[in-house]
C-alpha cells in the first residue's frame, strides 16, 4: 500500500495540488490521468521518493518497482544483469557474492557472510534469476540474441523495454510506471497489458494511451481542480463520472440560484416592513442556500479540424511494385496497391518491420515535399489529380525552423492569411494569448507536435501522411485527433499504436510482417477477427 498524506507542491504561483490525502490500495490498478502539465510525472516522483513533499508526507513499501527514465543509465552492464537490477537487494547480493567467490584466499568471517549471502539469493528466487528476466525480456520483443549485449549497443525503443523489464522484475509490491507504452508496438503493449492485469500489487501507471488505462485500470486518480480524485474504473468512466459530477452541481447550482433570487426579491420588498421575522428567515435561509463554488478545471481540449482546399481526384494513389532494402535487409518487396479517395489506411506491425520506412518510400518522389531517390529502391507511385499531402514525420527534429516565433513560422505557409486567423489557428491548438509569441527553439515536445498540426490545419491537404502522431500528446489531444481524423473526407495513412484510433478511424489494414505486407480491405477489428480465425 502507499499512502499520501496533506501532500502539497507549488512551483511560484502555480498550484500544482493542495492538501492532498489519498491511499493506494494493494491489488488495485490506478491510472494516473491530468493533461501536460498537471503535475502527473511530479507526483510519481514523490510516489517513487526522486522529489521530497514541499509538506506532507509519503508512506511507500520497501520493494517499488520504477520504471526508469535515462535511457543511458545502464550503458555499460549487460541487458539481462540491467533486468534483474530491478530487484536491488538480490543484485547486491549477486554481486558481493561474486566478488567474494574471486578472492583466492577466503577467510571464515568470508565463508559465513557467504551463506548470508547465499539465503538472500535463495529468498528473493536468484538461482532462477536470469531465466525470469529471459521471460520478460521475451514478451516485450526483446530476443534472446540481445540479452548477453551491453545495454549501450541497444536502439532507444529497445532500451524502453529493458527498463520495463528491469521495472517488472522481482515481483515488486507496488508498481510506477510512467509511460509504459511508448516506443512499444501493440504486441508488446499487449503483453504488458496481459501481464498488469494478473499483478496482484498496487500499480500506479501514468499514460496517454485510453485504451491501455481502459483495459488495466480498476481505478483512476485523477489530478484536477489543485488536487487528485479518486474514480473507480478505467479513463473512461472516470470521464463519464466527472462529468456527471460537474453537470449535477451545476444544476443544483441553478435551481439554488432561482430559489436565491425569489428570496431576496422577497426581502427586498418587506424587508423594512412588518414583516421583518419572515425577512430575518429568508435570509438565513439564503446563507444556506450559497451555491457550490465549482473550481476551475485545468483540462484544455485544442480544437482540431482537418479540411480540404479541394478533393482529390477518385484516385488518391496508384503503388507499382515498390521496394527498398537497407543492405541484404529487404524491407519492402515488390509491393503494389491501388489507394482510393476517401480510404484511412492503418499501417501495423512491430516495431522495425518497415512502416515508416514504407511511408518514405511512398513520398520519395511526390510534388508537395523535396525529392528523397535514397528512400525508394524500385518501382513507381503516381499520385492522383489534385492530390496535396499533409505529413506528420515521427522525429520532429529539424522540421520547425529555429529563431522565429510559432506565429512567424506558422505564417510562411501562407503569406496571405491575416495575422488574426493565424493566432486564432494558435489558439485552437492552445498556444492562447502571448504563447503564439514563443520562439520555436523553445517549444516543448508536446508544443512541437500541436504547431505541426496547426501547419496541416492552414494549408488544407487532402491526403494526412501521419508517422506516431500520438507521441507527445496527452489524452484530450488525442481524442481531439481521433474525433478530427473521424470527420476528415479525405485520404489518410497513419502508424500508430494507439488501439482507439486503430479501431475508431482505420478502414484498411497494410499488416507488415518481415518483409510480407498484407493488405487488408476492412477494419482493424475486422483484420483482427480475420487473423483469430
Amino acid at each position: 500500500m502507499i499512502s499520501v498524506s496533506g501532500v502539497s507542491m507549488r512551483y511560484g504561483s502555480k498550484v500544482l495540488f493542495e492538501d492532498v490525502t489519498t491511499t493506494f490500495s494493494p491489488g488495485r490498478r490506478y491510472g494516473l490521468t491530468g493533461p501536460n502539465g498537471s503535475g502527473k510525472s511530479t507526483f510519481m516522483k514523490l510516489l517513487t521518493g526522486e522529489l521530497d513533499a514541499q509538506k506532507g508526507n509519503v508512506a511507500r513499501p520497501p520493494k517499488l518497482g520504477v520504471l526508469k527514465q535515462d535511457q543511458f543509465e545502464f550503458d555499460a552492464y549487460r541487458v539481462i544483469d540491467t533486468v534483474i537490477m530491478g530487484n536491488q537487494r538480490l543484485w547486491k547480493a549477486m554481486t558481493e557474492r561474486d566478488r567474494l567467490y574471486e578472492k583466492p584466499d577466503m577467510s571464515n568471517e568470508d565463508g559465513m557472510r557467504l551463506g548470508e549471502l547465499e539465503g538472500i539469493v535463495g529468498e528473493e528466487d536468484g538461482y532462477s534469476a536470469e531465466s525470469n528476466a529471459a521471460v520478460l525480456l521475451q514478451g516485450l520483443d526483446i530476443p534472446d540474441e540481445l540479452h548477453e549485449r551491453k545495454m549501450a549497443e541497444l536502439q532507444g525503443g529497445q532500451k524502453v523495454r529493458v527498463l520495463l523489464a528491469q521495472a517488472l522484475f522481482g515481483s515488486p509490491t507496488a508498481l510506477l510506471l510512467d509511460e509504459p507504452t511508448n516506443h512499444l508496438d501493440l504486441d508488446s503493449i499487449h503483453w504488458l497489458e496481459g501481464f498488469l492485469e494478473r499483478y496482484d500489487g498496487t500499480l500506479i501507471v501514468i499514460s496517454h494511451d485510453r485504451h491501455f488505462l481502459n483495459a488495466v485500470c480498476t481505478h483512476t486518480a485523477d489530478i484536477d481542480y489543485q488536487t487528485i480524485i479518486t474514480y473507480t474504473g478505467g479513463y473512461d468512466d472516470m470521464v463519464m463520472a466527472k462529468t456527471q459530477i460537474r453537470s449535477r452541481i451545476e444544476s443544483e447550482n441553478v435551481q439554488r440560484e432561482k430559489k436565491i433570487a425569489q428570496l431576496m426579491d422577497f426581502i427586498q420588498r418587506f424587508g423594512a416592513g412588518t414583516r421583518a421575522a419572515q425577512t430575518t428567515s429568508r435570509r438565513k435561509e439564503v446563507e444556506r442556500l450559497e451555491t457550490t463554488a465549482l473550481a476551475r478545471s485545468n483540462i484544455q481540449r485544442p480544437y482540431i479540424r482537418f479540411q480540404q482546399n479541394r478533393p482529390s481526384g477518385k484516385v488518391a494513389m496508384e503503388i507499382k511494385g515498390i521496394s527498398k532494402a537497407f543492405g541484404d535487409l529487404q524491407v519492402i518487396d515488390d509491393f503494389s496497391a491501388i489507394v482510393n479517395r476517401g480510404e484511412k489506411i492503418a499501417l501495423v506491425g512491430r516495431n522495425g518491420v518497415g512502416k515508416t520506412t514504407m511511408l518514405k518510400a511512398l513520398m520519395a518522389d511526390n510534388p508537395s515535399l523535396p525529392p528523397s531517390p535514397g528512400d525508394l529502391d524500385a518501382g513507381s507511385v503516381r499520385w492522383g489529380h489534385e492530390v496535396s499531402i499533409g505529413y506528420f514525420p515521427q522525429d520532429h527534429t529539424g522540421q520547425i525552423e529555429k529563431g522565429l516565433t510559432a506565429v512567424e513560422w506558422l505564417h510562411r505557409f501562407d503569406p496571405d492569411a491575416h495575422r488574426q486567423d493565424i493566432h486564432g489557428l494558435l489558439g485552437q491548438m492552445l498556444f492562447t494569448g502571448e504563447e503564439g509569441l514563443k520562439p520555436t527553439a523553445a517549444l516543448s515536445g508536446g508544443e512541437t507536435a500541436r504547431l505541426l498540426f496547426c501547419r496541416i490545419m492552414l494549408q488544407k491537404p487532402n491526403l494526412l501522411i501521419f508517422d506516431e502522431p500520438t507521441n507527445h500528446l496527452d489524452l484530450e489531444s488525442i481524442n481531439a485527433l481521433n474525433i478530427a481524423l473521424q470527420k476528415f473526407e479525405g485520404t489518410v495513412l497513419m502508424v500508430t499504436h494507439d488501439q482507439d484510433l486503430l479501431e475508431e478511424v482505420g478502414t484498411r489494414v497494410w499488416h507488415f510482417d518481415h518483409g510480407r505486407i498484407t493488405d487488408f480491405k476492412g477494419t482493424f477489428e475486422e483484420y483482427e477477427a480475420s487473423v483469430r480465425q
